[in-house]
């Protein structure tokens, strides 16, 4: 028995080379065996070794970034679509030339996004979502209770910016338009020329507020092209016009002899008609506009010796149409000129109530200026007796600046005929001889006839 216990540790280290620390280890041993011999052991690679720990870090970063974006994603998301602040309406103005820092900040400090930050990362993640789609325009822009910064950015994008309105009335020159676009505090910029007599169409004009004043006076000019175009392409046959230009200027005469509506057209006819026969038209609107352009006062009563003057816009000194319109006609006007009544009529002259008589022949032109004379004698009467003063005349085209707005001037009697005068004619208003009323004359003595 002790010779075999001798003999297994001999065997065991002959055969494995490592001889065992005790008896039990020699019957179970605790150590691995070796390599079998001509093996070859590898060692571990710290190259492999380090590519793995970079690997496994980036791969670790990304989930944690992937966790982040997502959660931020989320949260824009909400952010983007939730109601926001304002719980009253508020009008925000945008200025042009604004930074996209700088609108955010004027949201928040106006209440209508909850945070400049929240809205700045929404428009640039939707900026890019969305190349060419998403932008901040100037403008006005009114935004309701709640508006979430989704609708805020759609509002700012289709430029959807609170419009004014801007009327223009007819009859007025382009310098008065100027003068007028001046003093809308809802424009800026600077006009550097007036444009062309004739050139802008009066109308109601709707703007955004900092709209430049040029850029409104352009779009009068083109709205006002395209309105004579059509208004060219209907007019009747056989009129005394060369080309639409000539037309326009009928037109500013029609504007600034009547108000009314329903009168223009007849007017209009009176003066083709004048024109077809090679009479001068006299109308004291071109007298004003002759003498002072521009910067007319149309209520402004006619002297004798204004009359007188000779200018290439007085149509009591010249045959046929001025060279330019005397102001900026309306699309009646202008239609009006195109389209004039058929009829026989030469003269016309006031009827006392805003309107005109109108006559084709010298003896009942004759005849309605005597009834308007004694008409005009009777109201002066009634307003002496009243204690009112009669003013020296009325604002051309029938709209009156005083109280006897009712009263326009009694027109000449024939082209042909020898004017009316009145005493002292350089001092005081002179009477006008043609189809015109636009200005009240103190007592005059009755035409002469042929």
């Amino acid at each position: 028995m002790s010779k075999l216990r001798r003999e297994v540790p001999h065997t065991l280290s002959r055969r494995d080379g490592v001889r065992p620390r005790s008896p039990a280890e020699a019957l179970e041993p605790g150590r691995a065996p070796p390599r079998p011999h001509g093996a070859r052991q590898r060692k571990e690679s710290r190259v492999v070794s380090g590519l793995a720990r970079v690997v496994s870090g980036i791969m670790t970063i990304l989930l944690v970034a992937m966790l982040t974006v997502g959660g931020l994603t989320l949260l824009v998301g909400h952010l983007y679509t939730k109601p926001g602040p304002l719980t009253l309406t508020e009008t925000v103005v945008v200025p042009k030339g604004a930074s996209s820092n700088d609108i955010a900040d004027s949201l928040e400090r106006e209440g209508v996004v909850s945070s400049r930050w929240a809205f700045m990362v929404n428009y640039l993640v939707q900026s890019r979502m969305h190349p060419g789609e998403i932008s901040l325009k100037a403008g006005e822009y009114l935004f309701k209770p709640g508006v979430s910064i989704r609708e805020v950015m759609e509002i700012l994008s289709d430029g959807k910016s609170v419009l004014y309105k801007v009327t223009i009335p007819e009859g007025l020159t382009s310098q008065q338009i100027v003068e007028r676009l001046k003093g809308e505090e809802n424009l800026t910029g600077e006009v550097t020329q007036i444009p062309a007599e004739g050139s802008l169409l009066p109308e109601t004009y709707s703007i955004e507020k900092g709209m430049a004043r040029q850029e409104l006076l352009d779009r009068m000019q083109l709205k006002q092209k395209q309105v004579l175009e059509a208004a060219w392409t209907r007019r009747q046959a056989a009129l005394p016009f060369e080309n639409a230009a000539q037309a326009v200027v009928m037109a500013s005469i029609i504007e600034k002899e009547t108000g009314r509506a329903d009168e223009r057209e007849r007017i209009a006819g009176v003066f083709v008609n004048r024109l077809k026969k090679g009479m001068p038209l006299q109308s004291d609107p071109t007298i004003l506009y002759g003498i002072y352009g521009g910067g007319v006062s149309w209520g402004k009563p006619i002297l004798q010796s204004e009359k007188d003057t000779k200018n290439a816009h007085n149509t009591y000194q010249i045959k046929g149409l001025p060279p330019t319109p005397i102001c900026n006609p309306g699309r009646p006007a202008l239609e009006a000129a195109l389209n004039p009544s058929e009829h026989g009529d030469l003269f016309f002259v006031a009827d006392g109530t805003g309107g005109h008589i109108f006559t084709a022949t010298l003896k009942d032109h004759n005849a309605a200026v005597a009834n308007w004379r004694k008409m005009e004698k009777e109201i002066r009467a009634r307003q002496a007796a009243a204690g009112k003063d009669v003013p020296a005349g009325t604002a051309a085209g029938g709209q009156a600046k005083n109280p006897v707005a009712e009263i326009p001037n009694p027109p000449a009697e024939d082209a042909a005929a020898e004017a009316p005068a009145t005493a002292d004619a350089s001092e005081k208003p002179a009477a006008p001889t043609a189809a015109s009323a636009s200005a009240i004359p103190p007592p005059i003595r009755k035409p002469k006839k042929q």
